[in-house]
């Protein structure tokens, strides 16, 4: 089957072919070998030395990231005329959810390859890069990204760090302070962005050995004590000229397009400590006894541990699904054009809401499935000595950083609005007769992509221009087009894997589907009322009420099963 490359956000208007999608179980051979040489290398390597990484040894840190490197880690994305690979998205993303077992380390290698050299990779000269390719792949120098100041996060063109030209026109003098910069404390190149004349926002790439540049302390956190973050202070730095990154004015295309991927990477982050998770607490469950039996033999206890693997499962397959996606339309592009770089991330950013939707999902499905699986442990899920705890501190921050789910969530409506999705443009085929083993859940996906066009649309032609700014509508709006995503995704994966599914694994499919589609109903419904009532409409009130009939048959079932293969297994179980 041809695949059809499709473009963003078009999942909306039409009915999509399982058969299109890229899922898990489509993993190749390399894809494997690549994930178990990066699982290999966390267990043996970083796993004994975490307690040094908590108590912030970063020459440890730094001695392991050039080992990482020695193993290819470092190359996936870069091109192979400067050392790299060049692999695919999905080899990215499955790298960077085995590195999730890494804790700390998995942060500090996240920022590096991804924020720390994808704006040089993307945007930087030939010159650039051969001065500072080589040295970021093999970890000679470590990368980091500095955007956000004291005073502006999520405002990150408010930024005031200056960039004046000096009089002899060779240098920019660079002068203000980056805040909450991963990787600070031990990076010797920064991608820092300033305002040239206090208007003209540009990035710079500034080597720690320039003079001026400063660094505060490592910053107090709530977790990730084994991560580097501290201020970065400029006073009168001079940078060459050579150094600017990218056309002076434009560092909001770099900065934007190079957090897509971020949101992108983090994803793939959360769907590892998702797995990490479920397997701590299943493991805990089957060898914790109160009144003379495994707590694994609970209802309460199964429950949760059913919800986090259906989590799970979401959570994966919008990740691989959107990789697909992304890899579908990269390789069209013709590695030999001079535009390359500005095609491919044109390419990426077709995509920047279902990025900004990965981000939100998997970060609080993470959320969600960690604080879940800490309960599993009771007490003990307190305590230091135990993963769950520090996967807990973690967490938290990923709400935050790459955007707050709230600047995500308002960026996905308008995103979507931008590329004029509307009911109007609804495929002609929409309403035929969805066949198939979960002509349920298709049908009922149906129903709300429609409701969501439809709330769309009234809330367009009743606030117009302005409705840009009405954050509580575009909140809701952006949670129900997340948990169409969501659930599209995990009916797709199923629908496709179950041609050739064999044993038990249709009913296990057919189960994870089920709990997946109760609660992405809920939240949508949830949302979808809320939205009906911010803006005063009670025409959807039919559509929302058809969806809300939505029957759940077997869901307990489904659970149950569910639980009982994650409990014998005691790990992700797809």
């Amino acid at each position: 089957m041809a695949k059809h490359i499709r473009k963003g956000g078009d999942f909306l208007i039409t009915n999509i072919d399982c058969r299109e999608i890229f899922i898990p179980e489509s993993f190749t051979d390399e894809h494997k070998q690549i994930a178990e040489t990066t699982e290999q290398f966390v267990i043996n390597e970083i796993w004994p030395i975490n307690d040094d990484i908590e108590a912030k040894n970063f020459d440890l840190v730094l001695e392991k990231m050039k080992e990482c490197a020695s193993l290819g880690l470092m190359m996936i994305d870069a091109p192979e005329n400067y050392g790299g690979l060049e692999l695919d998205k999905v080899t990215s993303m499955l790298v960077m959810e085995k590195m999730a077992f890494a804790l700390n380390f998995g942060l500090t290698y996240m920022a590096h390859t991804g924020i720390g050299m994808l704006p040089l990779i993307y945007y930087g000269t030939t010159e650039q890069k051969e001065r500072y390719l080589g040295k970021l792949i093999s970890a000679e120098m470590i990368g980091a990204y500095c955007l956000t100041e004291p005073g502006s996060g999520s405002d990150a063109l408010g930024a005031k760090t200056s960039a004046t030209l000096s009089d002899d026109g060779k240098h920019y003098i660079l002068n203000g302070t980056k805040q909450f910069s991963t990787n600070a404390g031990f990076a010797d190149l920064y991608t820092i962005f300033a305002k040239v004349d206090k208007l003209h926002f540009t990035a710079f790439l500034v080597e720690r050995k320039f003079a001026g540049l400063g660094l505060g302390q490592e910053e107090k956190k709530m977790g990730l004590h084994g991560s580097s973050t501290r201020q970065v202070i400029l006073e009168n730095v001079h940078v060459p000229m050579e150094n600017v990154l990218g056309d002076v004015g434009k560092g909001h295309k770099i900065a934007f397009n190079v957090l897509n991927v971020g949101r992108f990477k983090l994803g793939a982050l959360c769907v590892g400590q998702e797995k990490y998770a479920l397997s701590e607490a299943a493991r805990y469950a089957n060898e914790r006894n109160q009144f003379n039996v495994p707590i694994s033999s609970f209802g309460a206890i199964r429950e949760k541990l059913a919800d986090v693997t259906a989590l799970t499962f979401a959570s994966e397959s919008m990740v691989y699904r959107l990789a697909g996606l992304i890899d579908d339309r990269l390789a069209h592009l013709d590695k030999g054009i001079d535009n390359y770089y500005i095609e491919y991330q044109r390419g990426i950013e077709e995509y920047a809401a279902e990025c900004a939707m990965v981000k939100v999902f998997c970060t609080e499905s993470a959320a969600k499935a960690i604080d879940e699986m800490l309960q599993v442990h009771g007490g003990y899920g307190y305590m230091a000595e135990y993963p769950i705890e520090q996967l807990y501190r973690d967490e938290r921050v990923q709400r935050i950083y790459e955007g707050t789910n709230e600047i995500n969530r308002l960026l996905i409506p308008g995103l979507l609005l931008r590329k004029g999705i509307s009911e109007k443009l609804l495929d002609p085929d929409f309403e035929n007769t969805v066949q198939g083993v979960f002509e349920v859940e298709r049908k009922l996906l149906q129903g709300m992509k429609k409701l969501y066009l439809t709330l769309a649309d009234l809330t367009g032609e009743k606030f117009g221009s302005k409705a840009v700014g009405e954050q509580e509508i575009l909140l809701t709006l952006a949670d129900m087009v997340i948990q169409i995503f969501a659930l599209e995704s995990v009916v797709l994966r199923a629908e496709k894997s179950s041609i050739t599914a064999t044993g038990n694994k249709q009913e296990l499919y057919r189960a994870v589907v089920t709990i997946c589609t109760f609660r992405a109903k809920q939240q949508f419904v949830n949302g979808a009322e809320k939205c009906a009532a911010f803006i005063d409409q009670n025409t959807p009130l039919k559509a929302i009420e058809n969806i809300t009939n939505h029957k759940a048959h077997g869901l307990l079932a489904a659970k149950r099963f569910i639980a009982d293969a994650t409990c014998q297994s005691e790990k992700y179980i797809f």
